[in-house]
C-alpha cells in the first residue's frame, strides 16, 4: 500500500476508506488493495477482500495521511533575502523562508517556519513548532501559542472596525488591545482576527478556521471551536466552547454563545444563545 484514495479510484496500491453503510456497494466494487474499515461495517465487505479493521475508520485517518503524505520540513536556517532586525530573538531550529520581514523586538519559537513573504511586526511573540505560510502577515504584539498554523494570506491583529462621528466625519478610534492565539489553533487561508479594542480579542487552545472567518476585535472564541467558511463574529462577542458554526453564520456584537452550540450554515445570531443549543435561520430559531 503506497496511499489513500477513494473508492472508486482506487487501485491494487492504494488503500480504501469505508466510514459510511450507504458506501458499501461502492466498497465491493472497489479495485483498492485494502480497505479501511470499522468492525460494524466489515460484514458489508466482499470476504475475498483485504481490510484494516479499527474501531473507528475517521480517528485512524490523521495518522495514515501523515505517514504517506506529510510535507517535509523546511530546512532550518535564515534566506538570504530575509530581512530581520538585529534584536529579533530566533529558536533553535527555525525556518525563516525567502523575502520574510521580521521587524524589532520579535520573539520566535523552536523549530517554527515561517515560509515566503511572511510578515512580523513588532513586538510580536511566537510560539514552538507554528508554521506560518506565505504571505501571512502577523500585526505589532500579537502572541501566537505552540504549533499554530496560518495559511497563506491570514492577517492576525489587524485594527478593528470601530470610528466614531465628528465635525470632519468619521474618525477611526485607535486600536490598542492585544491578539492571543492559543496552542493548536489552524486559521485557514485569507481569514482576519482583529486586535482588541481596549483589551484583547482571544482564540483559545484547538480552535479551527476555514478560509475567509473574520474575528472582530474584543471576541473571545472557546476552546475547541469550529468555524466554516465566511463565518463572521461581530465585535466583544463571547463565544463558548466546543461550539460548531456551519459557512456564513454570524453573530452580531456584545452577544454570548453558549457552550456547545451548534449554529446552522447561514444563521444570524442577534441575541445571546444558550448552552448546547442547535440554531438555524435569520432570524435564529431553535
Amino acid at each position: 500500500i503506497s496511499g489513500v484514495t477513494s473508492l472508486t479510484q482506487a487501485g491494487p496500491s492504494d488503500l480504501g476508506l469505508l466510514v459510511d453503510a450507504r458506501y458499501s456497494h461502492s466498497a465491493c466494487e472497489s479495485a483498492a488493495g485494502a480497505i479501511l474499515v470499522s468492525s460494524k461495517l466489515e460484514d458489508a465487505l466482499d470476504p475475498a477482500q483485504s481490510r484494516v479493521v479499527v474501531e473507528d475508520p475517521r480517528m485512524a485517518l490523521p495518522t495514515i495521511l501523515e505517514h504517506f503524505y506529510s510535507d517535509p520540513s523546511p530546512p532550518p536556517g535564515r534566506h538570504e533575502t530575509a530581512v530581520i532586525a538585529e534584536d529579533v530573538k530566533l529558536g533553535a531550529g527555525a525556518s525563516v523562508g525567502p523575502y520574510v520581514v521580521i521587524e524589532e523586538n520579535v520573539v520566535i519559537g523552536e523549530g517554527t517556519s515561517l515560509h515566503a513573504h511572511v510578515v512580523v511586526r513588532g513586538g510580536a511573540r511566537l510560539g514552538r513548532n507554528v508554521t506560518l505560510h506565505p504571505h501571512v502577515v502577523v500585526y505589532p504584539h500579537v502572541q501566537l501559542g505552540d504549533r499554530v498554523v496560518l495559511h497563506a494570506g491570514v492577517c492576525v491583529g489587524v485594527d478593528g472596525f470601530g470610528y466614531t462621528h465628528s465635525e470632519e466625519g468619521l474618525e477611526q478610534i485607535p486600536h490598542v488591545g492585544a491578539c492571543v492565539i492559543g496552542d493548536d489553533v489552524e486559521i485557514g487561508a485569507n481569514s482576519c482576527v482583529d486586535r482588541g479594542s481596549i483589551g484583547h480579542t482571544e482564540l483559545e487552545a484547538h480552535v479551527k478556521l476555514d478560509n475567509l472567518v473574520h474575528i472582530a476585535h474584543n471576541v473571545t472564541v472557546g476552546p475547541r471551536t469550529v468555524m466554516a467558511a465566511q463565518v463572521a463574529i461581530a465585535g466583544s462577542t463571547k463565544v463558548g466552547a466546543d461550539t460548531m458554526w456551519g459557512g456564513q453564520a454570524g453573530a452580531m456584537e456584545h452577544i454570548s454563545v453558549g457552550d456547545g452550540a451548534r449554529i446552522a450554515a447561514r444563521t444570524g445570531l442577534t441575541e445571546d444563545v444558550p448552552a448546547g443549543s442547535r440554531m438555524g435561520g435569520f432570524p435564529a430559531r431553535s
